[in-house]
């Protein structure tokens, strides 16, 4: 077992509004988000399963079948290869988890987030 603290995990500035901090483990990717407004992550897909937990703020995703907005307090789950893109509308704070391990941000390979 290994205790995490948010706090002394090391933040990554992936752009101006957008700061990412992570924990990988063996079978999965947790992150901790802090988007400002008007923050955008543009359409993009993955073979991981996804679980998007706001603490804080107000996320709009849109997906196929349209728009779902999520406040504090809500989360919503994203199948893997589900096409989408999230727009942050108020400051958010915002807990993302991923199975399997999102290997493309091992691997530093998220360009799409650093625009």
């Amino acid at each position: 077992m290994k205790l995490y603290k948010w706090d002394e995990v090391a933040e990554e500035e992936l752009n101006p509004r957008i700061k990412r901090k992570m924990i990988h483990t063996a079978t999965m990717t947790v992150s901790r988000l802090s988007l400002l407004t008007g923050a955008a992550v543009p359409t993009h897909s993955h073979i991981n399963e996804q679980i998007s937990s706001v603490e804080s703020g107000t996320l709009r995703f849109v997906l196929p079948s349209g728009e779902v907005i999520v406040r504090a307090g809500e989360s919503l789950c994203i199948p893997a290869n589900l096409p989408h893109s999230v727009e942050c509308l108020e400051d958010c704070v915002v807990v993302d988890i991923f199975s399997p391990v999102r290997e493309d941000w091992v691997r530093g390979d998220d360009a799409y987030l650093r625009r």
